[in-house]
């Protein structure tokens, strides 16, 4: 192997390494994220209130999105992320409602 191969290579592992960290990260992050959301679809079950709050979704998107212009991220990803997130999080809202208990965040 040549030199510049090895280091090619050697680059390549210390980027994979630091895409696994990130994606625990990641994980993890959406793990807690999802419990404080479960905590809010059981408040909001205790109340009758709508699983959905559009205001508040437009106005997470519109943030996430200003953030993901900092961060030099595509604002049309973080907009489709979000909103993935966000209709997950409406499905355990519901699910929660129907059933009267906590959903898993997991199913």
């Amino acid at each position: 192997m040549t030199d510049d191969i090895q280091r090619a290579a050697a680059l390549l592992h210390s980027h994979r390494d630091s895409i696994d960290r990130l994606d625990a990260i990641l994980v993890f992050t959406l793990a807690e994220r999802f419990k404080h959301t479960q905590a809010v679809g059981a408040l909001k079950a205790q109340h009758a209130l709508p699983p959905s709050d559009p205001a508040r979704e437009a106005d997470q998107i519109e943030r996430l999105q200003s953030l993901a212009v900092e961060a030099d991220l595509d604002p049309e990803f973080a907009k489709k992320f979000l909103n993935f997130v966000i209709s997950e999080v409406i499905r355990h809202h519901e699910r929660h409602l129907e059933t009267g208990h906590s959903p898993n965040p997991a199913s």
